[in-house]
Formats: C-alpha cells, structure tokens, sequence
C-alpha cells in the first residue's frame, strides 16, 4: 500500500471502531469520548504497525516518543478530533486525523468524518467546490470564538459559522461548506496536520495568523494559531487577523 492508502485504511479503521461504540449506546459525554480515545486510538497503532513497523508514531492519545525528533518518517495521529463533540448525540462534527510527516514536511494524509461516511485524503486530493454568491462564511470554535475571527468577519463582511473539532472546521473548508477557518488560541500538532495536509492538497491557503508557514513534528506540540481558506480571500484574511507589532 502507498502511504495515503495506509493513512486512509488507518482513519477507516478508526472510524469503524468510534461509529460502532457510539451505536451500542452503552455510554455517553465524557464516558464515550474517553472510550472512543481508546479504541481509535488500538485502531490505528494497529492498521500503522502492521503497515508501517518501522515508522514512529505521534499521537494525542499516546505517551510522546522523543526518537520522531530524529526520524525521517512520523505519523501524526489524532484519533478522535472533537472528543466533545463525538459524546453529544447526534453531532457529525468530529473527525479522525492521520498524517504522514516525511524528510520536513507533511507527505500523505488521510480525515475520516465518520458520522458523514467521508475519507478526505491528499492523493487524490478533493476538489473544493466553486464558491457561492452569497456572504461569506468563517468558521470558529464553538466555544471560544477568537476576536481574530471577528475581526475577519467585519472587514470582509462575513458571518461566523461555529463548529466543532479543528478537523471538521479545516474539512468544511474543503467540502465549500464555509469560505475560511479562523482559530488563535492555540491547538496541538494533531489538531491540525492531517486536515491541513488535505486542505493544501486541495488548492487551499493553510498558514500561521502572521502569514508564517506552519511546521510539524517540532519539539513544542504546540501550534499557537491558523487559518485555512479560499487563495483569493488570503490576502484580505491575513490583513485582518494579523498579531499587531
């Protein structure tokens, strides 16, 4: 298999097993979010170690092996992306997130949304659908809307749109659900990279608030902002949500 058929049949594997658990109805909230960290979490070291055995493996859900920091090939693994959202019932936004960090950069990727029975992967890449002639769209948190966020809504006369995980956020993007995804506030490596993996696939923008690249696999997990959308609304986003100084 290629590394995009091992990330999709990994993301599948993963969204077989949350779809299943979410069915049974045994538990809900914090109860099946946990246990859908779990068992997506086995699904996909499975589906990576019998693929890929000797690639190392960065996950939310796992202890964080220190050898990526040398290894040519890392899977950045978030097994279930949206745990709150995948323990309120009936809720599809939520997602599964592998990607394939390969020699400095992102290579393969695949984001199941199990709850629409979708695999976004990066080969072949989804085409983005034409844009509306309505207003424009901007994704946020649900919870935390950043004033960024606003921000870009007022200069580019835009309404915000709140969702659930970053993964879902990144692919409404891609699925032309909404124009742009704005998020400050800071999220982790997995958050991100499968979703923004497919999104440049896609022909998308995927950059830092300040217009800066965004880098995988470092040291620090962290990753203190993004935003994802349209190349022809970038140039008006970035002036809006750019940091001050």
């Amino acid at each position: 298999m290629s590394d995009v058929e091992v990330a999709a049949a990994a993301a599948r594997a993963a969204a077989a097993a949350l779809l299943q658990l979410r069915a049974e109805g045994r538990s809900s909230g914090r109860a099946l979010g946990d246990a859908g960290d779990a068992a997506a979490q086995a699904a996909i070291t499975g589906v990576l170690g019998a693929a890929r055995p000797a690639d190392v493996v960065f996950s939310e859900e796992a202890a964080d092996d220190r050898r990526r920091l040398d290894a040519a090939r890392v899977w950045i693994v978030d097994p279930l992306d949206g745990t709150r959202e995948y323990g309120e019932p009936g809720r599809p936004d939520w997602a599964v997130h592998v990607a394939l960090w390969a020699d400095g950069d992102l290579a393969a990727a695949a984001v199941a949304l199990p709850a629409l029975d979708e695999v976004l992967v990066t080969d072949p890449a989804p085409a983005v659908p034409a844009a509306g002639g309505g207003r424009l769209r901007i994704a946020v948190s649900r919870t935390r809307p950043p004033d960024q966020a606003g921000a870009a809504a007022a200069a580019l006369d835009a309404d915000l749109v709140p969702l659930g995980s970053a993964g879902f956020k990144v692919t409404a993007v891609v699925r032309g659900e909404v124009d742009a995804y704005v998020h400050a506030g800071g999220m982790y490596q997995w958050d991100s990279a499968a979703p923004v993996a497919v999104a440049r696939a896609a022909g998308l923008t995927a950059v830092r608030l300040d217009g800066t690249p965004l880098s995988y696999n470092g040291a620090d997990p962290w990753l203190p902002d993004l935003l994802v959308c349209r190349p022809e609304l970038a140039g008006r986003l970035l002036a809006a949500v750019r940091p001050a100084g």
